[in-house]
């Protein structure tokens, strides 16, 4: 199994083969993880640290449930008591943390650029969890599996992403990632939530109208409104944006009779979904997507560490 990479960083520098590799191996964990015992001796000795300096709940719990189910040693860093809060440079901080001879840090970060920082000065794996309004490239490969799983193919999907375009950085992976597996995508938001420059996240179309893209769509991928994020007020009301972007049981009629909803979650229930279609029983791969979390990033994990394949058979 061929894959020549040390980080995850852009997804841009994954091709569709390194893109299918990864979603093939977390089928593969998919039977660890449904087993009484969920653990595998893959990555033991390795030791991961975990430099999450912005909150996050599930990303980080995602990776931590994925590093001790491939038995790796885990170091949790970051928040008020990190040493950058007391002065220390990023840089300083980094090259602390590798003075223990660690093997992989997972960084998320506020600021763009963080985890290219760290890999260029750390010497170790890095895996971006999502860095300020860039990237989130784990983000964009669990949502790919959690189509492919259902729709068996990525390539020639209609894709919608409605919502917070210009806030977003899970847009900053997913679109590209969309992209590179064949997909065709089309970007829906309010001009206020829209960037001055849409067409450099690589989408084929640009509407503001929900209404009249959702007959098209084999995929709505309804992004979570970062009201943390939001300079000033770029819609009226919550309310008037459920009205015009929100999906509701009203515009199910409108879908494809087979089309999927994802969401990066948290959702913000009433905003861009109501609970009839977060709920669907056929149609909502969202909590499929919180369980892809944990395969995608153990197969990451495994295959930029270059795990032993007999941990992972073990």
């Amino acid at each position: 199994m061929a894959f020549n990479h040390k980080h995850l960083i852009d997804i841009t520098e994954y091709s569709a083969d390194d893109i299918m590799t990864v979603l093939e191996t977390a089928v593969r964990f998919k039977e660890v993880n449904e087993r009484r015992i969920k653990q595998v001796p893959t990555l033991k000795g390795v030791t991961v640290v975990n430099m999450f300096n912005e909150p996050s709940t599930r990303t980080r719990s995602s990776f931590e449930i994925a590093e001790k189910r491939l038995s790796a040693n885990s170091l949790n860093f970051g928040g008020s008591s990190t040493s950058t809060v007391k002065g220390e440079s990023l840089v300083d901080t980094v090259e602390t943390l590798c003075a223990y001879k660690i093997d992989m840090i997972i960084v998320r970060d506020k600021h763009a650029g963080v985890p290219r920082k760290i890999a260029d000065v750390s010497g170790a794996h890095v895996i971006d969890a999502g860095d300020g309004k860039h990237q989130h490239p784990t983000q964009a490969l669990l949502d790919l599996y959690s189509i492919w799983e259902v729709k068996g193919d990525l390539a020639g999907l209609k894709v919608g992403v409605v919502g917070d375009i210009g806030h977003s950085r899970v847009c900053g992976s997913l679109i590209p990632a969309l992209k590179i597996m064949g997909c065709e995508v089309t970007v829906i938001a309010p001009p206020t939530l829209m960037p001055a420059r849409p067409d450099i996240l690589g989408a084929d179309h640009v509407t503001t109208k929900l209404d009249e893209a959702l007959p098209e769509l084999d995929v709505v991928y309804m992004l979570r409104i970062q009201r943390e994020r939001l300079e000033g007020a770029p819609y009226p009301s919550l309310r008037e944006y459920n009205m015009l972007y929100g999906l509701t049981k009203d515009r199910e009629p409108l879908m494809k009779p087979d089309a999927l909803i994802c969401h990066p979650g948290p959702i913000n229930r009433g905003v861009e979904l109501d609970s009839y279609m977060a709920d669907h029983p056929k149609r909502s791969v969202i909590l499929d997507q919180v369980y892809a979390g944990i395969l995608t990033r153990m197969a990451e994990m495994y295959l930029l560490l270059g795990g032993s394949e007999d941990g992972l058979t073990a």
